[in-house]
């Protein structure tokens, strides 16, 4: 096996993770109301102009050395973007829970370009750029060659794998995980047993902003640049993934966000990087034409 070839399984992996957390968020909230959230992709955004602009205070005042407080950074970046969630969970989906599910679409549709538009029109169209707070490189020589991983990708990897663990128990072993599942498998007999459902939609729509939230800063600490279109793109494969692993399975969306990210790292060091974006979106329009279900979900069936 070259050391290329595990050099862009390092970079897909990593990259995976993120679109795995990102993905998340399109399953939980898919899972609960049977909607995919379109404004999802732009709150992965809010959260990186967050991060920088939390980040180059640090910096400004010279406290990058600071672990608590650059951690302190990141913990207030993602309840800030779980706050943006339940934001676009009660301005854009609530209103509208009863209607046609044209509407909810629309209107979160409407909620991405709104905040497409105010990051834009306040920290202008120009790429924003992130100072780096975690230097160093681990290099596996290997043969003739060798691997290096930065600490940053150890981070991500670490952190990615972390909040997918976490989220996990919560919903296979807590209390707010068992009535997240009785939410999801039968809303109306929720109610009936005495579940709060609107607080619980609401409180679904937190986490899956605040796991957006969580690898937006973590892939803005890997690449150091943004620009205010970035929610859109990197929404649109995180979607991809979700609908790669199953839409509804939690495993199912880490999982083909890590499957997505490793083919798409291959793709671009052995084909084009320019065509990355292309190969993902193709991706998916393969993955809806012959296996809509998902490598982890179950076959769709209709009753009539």
């Amino acid at each position: 096996m070259s050391t290329f070839f595990l050099q862009q399984l390092i970079n897909g992996l990593t990259l995976g993770s993120v679109y795995g957390l990102i993905a998340i968020g399109y399953t939980m909230v898919y899972g609960i109301i049977g909607m995919i959230n379109f404004a999802h992709g732009e709150v992965y955004m809010i959260s990186a102009y967050l991060c920088a602009i939390g980040l180059a205070l640090l910096s400004f005042f010279g406290l990058q050395s600071f672990p608590l407080l650059i951690l302190g950074t990141l913990v207030f970046t993602i309840v800030v973007t779980g706050v943006y969630g339940w934001t676009i969970e009660r301005i854009a989906y609530k209103p509208l829970r009863n209607s046609t599910r044209l509407a909810p679409l629309i209107s979160a549709i409407g909620m991405s370009l709104i905040l497409q538009n105010y990051a834009q029109l306040s920290q202008g169209p120009r790429q924003q750029g992130v100072p780096t707070m975690l230097d160093g490189v681990i290099r596996l020589h290997l043969g003739d060659g060798f691997v290096q991983i930065t600490y940053t990708k150890v981070f991500i990897l670490v952190a990615s794998f972390a909040g997918m663990l976490v989220l996990t128990w919560i919903i296979n072993h807590t209390r707010l995980g068992r009535m997240c599942r009785a939410v999801q498998q039968d809303r109306k007999m929720a109610s009936i047993l005495g579940i709060n459902t609107d607080r619980i939609i609401s409180l679904v729509f937190v986490i899956g902003a605040a796991m957006a939230g969580l690898a937006g800063v973590l892939i803005t600490m890997n690449y150091g640049t943004f620009d205010f279109y970035v929610g859109f793109v990197i929404g649109i494969k995180a979607f991809t993934a979700a609908v790669l692993g199953g839409i509804g399975s939690l495993p199912g969306a880490m999982l083909g966000g890590l499957i997505l990210g490793v083919a798409e790292a291959q793709f671009s060091g052995m084909v084009n990087s320019d065509y990355k974006d292309v190969f993902s979106f193709g991706l998916l329009v393969m993955i809806l034409i012959f296996r809509p279900q998902g490598l982890h979900g179950r076959p769709f069936v209709a009753k009539v």
